[in-house]
């Protein structure tokens, strides 16, 4: 989670510096929900298909920092070759599909990795993860109603930080869990703390066994909150500060921090840590930066149609 949360703070250093150019949704406060789920998958078959806000799931699923933050500074060492900047950046052989910018979009294509995993008898599950918001969508709908119908292996997973962009969600649903949706499709939901990565491994597990074993899939919310604004500018008008406190108090590595402290591990074991891993995201983003810009001569090679 850490590591998460140091890359994050340097792509916003980076971007603001100008050094990372485009749209960047930072993921600070969600980390649990990242390592949580990947920690519960088999990453040598299964298939992430994550949002826009999507690199936390890409380090989740052990994709190298040097090679992320390559493909931010649209570097020829990017995962993508610079191709993909933050909001499309892919690493299939890390069990990451991709990310998407239109909203709720991975659904339908997570179902269709799903469909495929019934034909290549690889037992793969897929997962895809969207926001809140992204449950309005005709096409998250679409998909779980297909999903369900056909018992198809794969876990839709709510990001649930309680805000749609900059619009507070609980006054654009009618319902108070968007789990229970999923009573609708024919399949379980449940929620879960999203702020605790052992809730969320539990919970994805659990999905996962179910759906190898053909019982279908399942949908899963995870209560979380950013601890930034929507996008790299955005400056949160829309939230009140008892609101962002709420979210910093409790946010996932201040609690781990807290949980370890408790346990008995010195501050100063923690600070090494720390240290350590600020050190190599540091390291990895210098050596991004020093790496070729991506040749602009071959930017429509790779594209598809």
């Amino acid at each position: 989670m850490v590591r998460i949360r140091y890359f994050e703070e340097e792509v916003l250093r980076l971007r603001l510096a100008n050094e990372i150019v485009g749209s960047v949704h930072l993921c600070n406060g969600q980390e649990a929900v990242y390592v949580g789920a990947t920690g519960a998958l088999d990453l040598s078959r299964d298939a992430v298909f994550p949002t826009y806000r999507g690199h936390g799931w890409a380090i989740g699923c052990g994709v190298p920092l040097d090679a992320l933050f390559a493909e931010l500074l649209g570097r020829e060492s990017g995962t993508n070759g610079g191709r993909g900047g933050s909001a499309y950046l892919s690493s299939p052989d890390h069990g990451m599909y991709g990310e998407n910018s239109i909203v709720g979009a991975g659904a339908p294509i997570a179902v269709g990795s799903a469909i495929a995993a019934r034909f290549d008898g690889s037992g793969r599950v897929s997962l895809v993860a969207f926001g809140e918001g992204a449950m309005n969508q005709g096409a998250v709908h679409e998909a779980m109603n297909f999903a369900g119908a056909k018992k198809l292996p794969v876990i839709f997973l709510v990001e649930n930080n309680t805000f749609a962009e900059m619009t507070v969600t609980e006054s654009m649903i009618g319902i108070e869990r968007l789990s229970d949706r999923a009573t609708a499709y024919g399949f379980d939901g449940l929620q879960v703390d999203g702020n605790s990565p052992d809730a969320v491994r539990g919970a994805v597990r659990s999905a996962v066994s179910r759906a190898r074993t053909g019982e279908g899939p399942a949908l899963i919310e995870v209560m979380t909150q950013r601890i930034v604004g929507h996008y790299i500018g955005d400056v949160q008008h829309y939230r009140s500060k008892e609101d962002q406190e709420r979210a910093l108090a409790d946010e996932p590595i201040a609690r781990a921090i807290g949980e370890l402290r408790s346990n008995g591990m010195s501050q100063e074991e923690i600070d090494r840590i720390l240290a350590e891993i600020s050190d190599e995201v540091r390291t990895a983003s210098a050596r991004a930066l020093n790496s070729p810009i991506a040749d602009i001569t071959t930017v429509s090679e790779h594209l598809y149609a």
